[in-house]
C-alpha cells in the first residue's frame, strides 16, 4: 500500500518445488508503462537446479542484473522444500542480498529508486502439475528508521549497472 525508498528487509519463506516466485521491491505500475505491468527489481526465489535464490532479476524491463552463476556458495545455500531466510537491503542506489546468512548479490544500479514491495508468485498459467503448490511466507520485517545504521558487510564484489535512466 505504500512506496519505500531506503530499507532492509527480512523474511522466511518456504517454496514448493517447482514453483518460482519472488519478492519485487522498489517497484512500480504505472498506466503509461506497457499498460500497467509490474516492473521494477525482483529478488528471486529459483528452486530450480539453476539454484539462482536471491539473485536481482529486472521484472519487465531489463532481465536478469545479479544472477548466481558466479557464487556457488549462495546457489547451495537455498533449502528445497524448507524454510529460508533472505535479507534485502536497499539504500541508495545499492542493493544487497542474502539467502540464510550467505552474501548472494551485491548490485549497484540507480534506475529505481522508490517504489513497492510485493510477495510474488509466478503465474502457473494452465501447468495442472503446479495447482495446489504454495508459497508461504513468515516472520517479515522492514526497518525503515535510518536503516544505513543496520547495514551489514557484503564480501561480495559490487557489479555496477550504467544509472542512466
Amino acid at each position: 500500500d505504500k512506496n519505500y525508498t531506503d530499507f532492509i528487509l527480512e523474511l522466511e519463506y518456504k517454496v514448493d518445488s517447482p514453483m518460482n516466485s519472488g519478492i519485487q521491491i522498489r517497484s512500480n505500475s504505472f498506466e503509461e508503462y506497457n499498460n500497467g505491468r509490474v516492473h521494477g527489481y525482483q529478488i528471486e526465489i529459483d528452486p530450480s537446479d539453476r539454484a539462482w535464490s536471491a539473485g536481482i532479476y529486472d521484472e519487465g524491463r531489463r532481465g536478469w542484473l545479479y544472477d548466481l552463476a558466479d557464487n556457488e556458495p549462495a546457489q547451495k545455500a537455498f533449502k528445497n522444500w524448507e524454510w529460508n531466510k533472505y535479507r534485502i537491503e536497499a539504500l541508495g542506489d545499492s542493493i544487497k542480498t542474502w539467502i540464510n546468512d550467505i552474501p548472494a548479490a551485491f548490485l549497484v544500479d540507480g534506475m529505481t529508486e522508490t517504489g513497492f514491495i510485493a510477495l510474488q508468485v509466478h503465474g502457473i498459467g494452465r501447468d495442472e502439475s503446479k495447482l495446489g503448490l504454495k508459497v508461504r511466507w513468515k516472520n517479515i520485517r522492514i526497518i525503515t528508521e535510518e536503516p544505513q545504521k543496520y547495514a551489514k558487510h557484503s564480501p561480495l564484489k559490487p557489479k555496477i549497472i550504467n544509472n542512466d535512466k
